[in-house]
């Protein structure tokens, strides 16, 4: 790796008065959106020639709450890998799900629209063929565009076919809709004969991702690649074997918000879950490895987050759907090539899941489209304001599955600042949690007297972010028939698997 700024970055940066960030991309030919270029019509960079923009990996993972790192404190769990990338990236550190359950987010991803906009605001139903999506951008643009792993969005069963006029504007693809049989999952390619990766599929995903990026290093068209691990999703025991023995049991720390009564299963799924995250990092280090191989470290936009969290019993609750911070805060990293030698950041402002697809954009110097909702935070990643009103907006507008009503799971919506979580369920206020005096969540503030005017203060505040959503916050019944979606007793979309 070349020491110092690269060259002719402190002359473009006085001459442009850009801060080093913009200064290091723009110095090595690549694109950027300057303030100029970003009105509020939100256009694109114009004159630029494909080939000088930046291609793009982005690393999905399934089910990966925030916590679950070395990086990020946690001290049980092996990934020195994302720790090294954290490093050398923005790393956003309150991050959220939108809907932290998987196809809501997957489509929300997709498109930089709200759940209740695209109608993906529970698992197994479709997102439109005519939607606008991010790979659709990047094609119309230039871009050679690819998909492997884990889809939910197409909505026709779990093991079906999904045909090229469904794949969202990703032309290379090895992709199946949804499966957690990560030792004997199957995918499709470019015909309907359903094939199987041939061990983990992670490590066989990552292998053929590392081929795409070999085989795209040197091309004269940039690249969009998405890859979409299944785990650390459950089932826990799965990962290979030389991962699960890292891993004991009785050696994990448990949050303190997991009840005693569940400490025994708590401990035991996540000696597997962490097992899956370490084998996953060990996939990342492969990636980081052809990139820094290829040279595509220097022209190679990283990104890594994950759908949702995963609660596994803090609050006496499993997987997601939940406001708590262990299912709707998230991973988010974002690599900028060249930065990577001389700087990282770590950046508070609370960006969610609609807010990627613009960014995105936004970082490589493309057009964000109208009907986008989400922000698009790269003036912030370059030193500016934050984009936000100091809040992202949480919501569960339909439970269903593991958390459907008869197991205590309601509607809600909710935001999460810097400082506080706040959720309204149908009944009234819920929750109030102040999680820096709280990390855990261990204490609700609601109907505290003490606390009463921050109560007031967090209601209104949400009253706000719901009319500039034109969020009518109506049960679920009233979507699911807007919608026309059919749903068993517990409120879940039948599939086929």
């Amino acid at each position: 790796m070349r020491p110092g700024l690269p060259a002719g970055t402190e002359r473009f940066r006085a001459a442009h008065g850009l801060p080093v960030v913009v200064a290091c991309l723009a110095a090595i030919g690549i694109c950027v959106a300057t303030p100029q270029s970003m009105g509020t019509g939100r256009p694109a960079q114009h004159g630029i020639h494909a080939a000088l923009r930046p291609n793009v990996l982005v690393i999905m993972a399934d089910q990966w709450r925030a916590d679950a790192f070395g990086y990020a404190g946690n001290r049980d769990l092996k990934t020195p890998n994302f720790d090294r990338l954290a490093g050398e990236s923005v790393w956003f550190t309150n991050a959220v799900s939108n809907i932290p359950v998987c196809s809501p987010t997957r489509a929300t991803l997709l498109t930089g629209r709200r759940a209740l906009a695209h109608g993906v605001f529970m698992n197994d139903v479709p997102l439109s063929p005519q939607a606008k999506t991010f790979p659709k951008v990047f094609a119309a643009a230039g871009y050679d565009t690819g998909f492997i792993g884990k889809w939910h969005v197409d909505g026709h069963g779990r093991s079906a076919y999904i045909p090229p006029e469904r794949r969202q504007g990703f032309q290379y693809w090895k992709a199946l809709e949804c499966t957690h049989d990560y030792n004997h999952s199957a995918y499709y390619a470019d015909g309907v004969e359903k094939q199987f990766w041939p061990g983990y599929d992670a490590e066989c995903q990552t292998a053929d991702a590392a081929g795409y990026l070999r085989q795209h290093a040197h091309a004269t068209r940039p690249f969009l690649l998405v890859l979409s691990w299944g785990p650390p999703h459950e089932p826990y025991q799965t990962a290979p074997e030389r991962y699960r023995k890292l891993y004991q049991s009785d050696t994990i720390t448990l949050r303190p918000n997991v009840p005693p009564e569940d400490a025994a299963r708590a401990r035991s799924d996540l000696a597997g879950y962490y097992a899956h995250c370490t084998a996953l990092d060990d996939c990342l280090a492969s990636l980081l490895r052809v990139c820094s191989e290829t040279g595509l470290d220097r022209n190679t936009i990283i990104v890594f987050t994950s759908d949702h969290g995963d609660m596994i019993w803090s609050h006496a609750s499993e997987k997601k759907q939940q406001p708590f911070e262990e299912s709707a805060r998230v991973p988010l990293l974002v690599r900028i090539p060249d930065l990577i030698r001389h700087t990282h950041a770590r950046l508070d402002a609370t960006i969610a899941t609609e807010d990627i697809m613009p960014t995105l954009l936004g970082l490589c110097g493309l057009q964000i489209p109208g009907e986008v909702q989400g922000l698009d935070f790269t003036g912030y990643i370059r030193g500016g304001k934050d984009p936000t009103d100091g809040a992202a907006a949480i919501l569960c507008p339909a439970p269903f599955g593991q958390w459907n009503r008869s197991r205590g799971g309601r509607e809600y919506r909710a935001i999460r600042t810097k400082r506080y979580t706040y959720a309204r369920d149908p009944n009234g206020p819920w929750l109030l949690f102040d999680n820096r005096a709280d990390p855990y969540q261990l204490k609700n503030l609601v109907g505290d007297p003490k606390n009463a005017a921050l109560q007031r203060r967090m209601d209104a505040w949400l009253t706000r972010k719901l009319k500039q959503r034109d969020d009518e916050f109506a049960l679920a019944e009233t979507y699911i028939k807007r919608w026309g979606y059919n749903v068993d007793a517990t409120g879940t979309v039948k599939y086929d698997n």
